[in-house]
């Protein structure tokens, strides 16, 4: 057996916010070398892990009088504040050192200016917003995206690395929310793509949990749209450029299919407005400008 690092021996770990989140992850840390304090207002969701060995707190203060690393997960940018520098929050027992991740997702904004409350008392707030919902934290598979010093990120990259398979440093405070707002914008925009492919889908007669499955395992393997995001800008790419020919390629047969699809939504009376959009955006997004087929269909348009 690998006996316990003296460094996660001497940290004590604090959980507030058990919820459908906060819980499965609490719940890896519960054989933290260092020990685990919990808080929840629902005495409910504090009792399993008490009687699995956990510490209970009653308020975020009391959580900050044991813990030196402390997990916030809670519902919005209120609570947050709440937690962080309300009466009963965390400041009023923090003691200099102490790191304060904020997991929720908050403004940007807010978790900068709570960040620089807390400097003042010497105490570390990060934002580390969390990606992968309860089955990704129930099996310890989350990505987290973490906003704050390079002392803070440290501190906490054991602990995170109970209930994460990554974990990032984004940047400086307020960067790991704008990350997940931005991996979040591309979520919610699939979504919404998702429908309008359901609707043609049942426009043309096709069984939709069938296509469901069709989307869920070809995405497993090629990465779904997280595939094309490897450079490391979004500057037009020069045609000498490697990256231009593997780019030109997936935009050429992105028109295609495009293409084939709005005609068949035309066939079929379906109004598809995100295709048409990608059809003409997907070039220019991906930095090699549009081609022959999006260009004939703008060309088409404006005749």
């Amino acid at each position: 057996m690998t006996a316990p690092d003296p460094n996660e021996t001497a940290v004590t770990v604090g959980c507030i916010g058990l919820g459908n989140m906060g819980a499965p992850m609490a719940t890896r840390l519960l054989d933290w070398p260092g020990g685990l304090v919990v808080c929840d207002a629902r005495a409910e969701a504090v009792e399993p892990f008490v009687t699995a060995g956990a510490r209970a707190a009653a308020t975020p203060a009391a959580v900050a009088a044991q813990a030196t690393v402390i997990s916030v997960t809670v519902l919005d940018d209120a609570q947050v504040r709440d937690v962080v520098a309300g009466p009963d929050g965390i400041l009023a027992t923090a003691g200099p050192g102490t790191v304060v991740a904020v997991h929720s997702t908050i403004s940007d904004t807010t978790a900068v200016e709570l960040a620089a409350i807390c400097r003042g008392a010497g105490v570390h707030l990060i934002d580390a917003p969390i990606s992968g919902g309860a089955p990704g934290a129930r099996q310890g598979r989350l990505a987290v995206m973490v906003g704050g010093s390079d002392e803070a990120f440290a501190a906490v990259s054991g602990p995170f690395g109970r209930f994460a398979e990554l974990v990032v440093h984004a940047g400086d405070v307020g960067a790991g929310t704008r990350m997940k707002l931005a991996r979040n914008l591309l979520h919610f925009i699939s979504f919404t793509a998702a429908t309008e492919a359901q609707r043609l889908a049942e426009a043309a007669g096709l069984d939709l949990r069938v296509l469901g499955k069709v989307v869920r395992h070809t995405d497993a393997i090629t990465g779904g749209a997280g595939a094309i995001m490897l450079r490391e800008t979004t500057a037009p790419v020069a045609e000498s450029d490697p990256w231009f020919s593997i780019l030109s390629h997936v935009r050429n047969l992105g028109e295609k299919d495009l293409a084939l699809a709005l005609d068949l939504g035309d066939r079929q009376g379906v109004d598809l407005p995100l295709a048409t959009r990608a059809l003409t955006g997907l070039g220019p997004g991906l930095g090699v400008g549009t081609g022959t087929i999006a260009a004939s269909a703008t060309t088409e348009e404006h005749a």
